[in-house]
């Protein structure tokens, strides 16, 4: 049996320290956590007087050490080295996706479910993450923990990486000594998140190639085919027909003012942009785009899946219900439906019962009502609110599939439309001019 130095955090989440006998590292981590202790780092006892000489007589050696001729060399190579090293993570950092978080959380609890200690286990981590940018945040949430902070406060210091609700689920572990629950939640809610999005960018990527390309087809025969045409016209003398005139005044406005078009258009992208980035501007758009054509069904109950089942995930966790709030709203996605979830827990605050503030959003189906009636009534409101996301999921997959079959006949209403247009705008004179050309 070998003495081990060790911090942790008892289930209170108070700070403690002490000496703990056991055969190995795992052996220690394994007794700590039986003890509702989760361990942040356990070393071996050190013997303070050897540790003492050693470190002097390695001082002594080195003062001793004459230098040696090819040390310049040595440090040439060092910093070539470096700025090569250097290089190399500018072209490696990126953004932090949900992939990476997903991976992260998994091996989390994987760590944690083995008992061992959290510093141990993002140095590990560290080793293995190819995102030079995940890889520092890392390094410094472990320089947090060794400081004395817990997981969830220096993980809070990243609020673009970690979520609101990735948080709470961490303190909620911390708090119960049961990280690796809470980094299984997590990986699973990331999970459905990300296959969520894939199912959005799979029933958009067809409709947006497709408009991409009309765009750039237009540009080119507005900018260089209909110039042609309008010069061949013009050299004839004939009387063109409306439609041509039409075509001919626009590619004549579109090759004088390109430039104040193109820049009109990127004015108005980056203006879009940073109105929708603006708290008033972010409300107002989350409100209106809910009411689009198609789309706004599909961005609602997307919105709507995610409060059911965040919330199912924070009753589970035993987050009370008022905070637990909190979290839900900022995990929803969008500003508008956040808005009527802070009016529910303002209800549920002052005593009003969860069914009662749902009816007042008027955001729910009354089947979703009942079910949430008969959880609040039944006591089992985070199985049922499960059973919730589950039927909006399924709504939201076949309100993608429905929209990707509405929107390949409008655009190919479209391409007929804009074909026939060009058709009469350009082959009429030629048509008038052969006919005249027979007589």
């Amino acid at each position: 049996m070998a003495a081990y130095q060790y911090r942790a955090r008892n289930r209170a989440g108070a700070m403690v320290s002490g000496v703990i006998d056991a055969a190995n590292l795992d052996a220690a981590a394994t007794e700590l956590m039986g003890q509702g202790i989760t361990p942040i780092d356990i070393k071996p006892g050190k013997n303070k007087s050897s540790s003492a000489s050693s470190s002097k007589s390695d001082n002594t050696t080195q003062a001793s050490k004459p230098s040696s001729p090819r040390s310049s060399n040595k440090k040439q190579s060092f910093a070539d080295k470096d700025a090569f090293q250097a290089l190399n993570e500018v072209f490696t950092r990126k953004k932090i996706d949900i992939n990476e978080l997903i991976i992260f959380s998994r091996q989390m609890q994987s760590l944690t479910k083995a008992g061992l200690p959290l510093d141990r286990a993002l140095y590990g981590l560290q080793a293995s993450m190819k995102n030079q940018n995940f890889r520092e945040v890392l390094q410094k949430v472990q320089a947090g923990l060794e400081s004395g902070q817990n997981l969830s406060t220096a993980l809070g210091q990243y609020p673009k990486i970690f979520s609101q609700l990735f948080l709470s689920l961490v303190d909620v572990g911390e708090n119960t000594g049961r990280l690796d629950l809470a980094f299984e939640q997590i990986g699973r809610y990331l999970q459905l998140e990300k296959n969520t999005r894939k199912q959005v960018k799979s029933a958009t990527r067809y409709p947006a190639f497709v408009v991409v390309t009309i765009a750039i087809a237009l540009v080119l025969i507005t900018y260089f085919v209909i110039p042609a045409f309008s010069e061949t016209f013009l050299r004839l003398g004939a009387e063109l027909p409306l439609e041509t005139r039409i075509l001919i005044g626009i590619s004549d406005f579109v090759v004088n003012w390109w430039q104040f078009l193109l820049g009109g258009t990127v004015a108005t992208v980056v203006g879009f942009k940073l109105w929708v980035n603006s708290e008033a501007g972010r409300l107002l758009w989350d409100e209106k785009k809910r009411l689009m054509p198609l789309a706004g069904p599909v961005f609602e109950r997307i919105a709507l899946a995610r409060f059911a089942r965040t919330f199912s995930m924070v009753m589970k966790a035993g987050v009370p219900i008022v905070h637990g709030m909190n979290v839900v709203a900022g995990a929803v996605g969008n500003q508008f439906i956040a808005k009527r979830i802070i009016k529910m827990r303002d209800g549920i605050s002052r005593g009003e019962s969860l069914y009662n503030t749902a009816v007042a959003t008027n955001m729910f189906s009354p089947l979703v009502l009942q079910m949430i009636s008969v959880g609040e009534e039944s006591g089992t409101i985070d199985q049922l609110l499960e059973e919730v996301a589950d039927f909006y999921d399924a709504e939201v997959e076949y309100d993608l599939k429905r929209l990707g079959e509405a929107i390949e006949p409008i655009l190919i209403m479209f391409i007929a439309g804009m074909v026939l247009v060009l058709a009469l705008g350009v082959f009429l004179p030629i048509w008038d001019l052969s006919s005249a050309a027979n007589r």
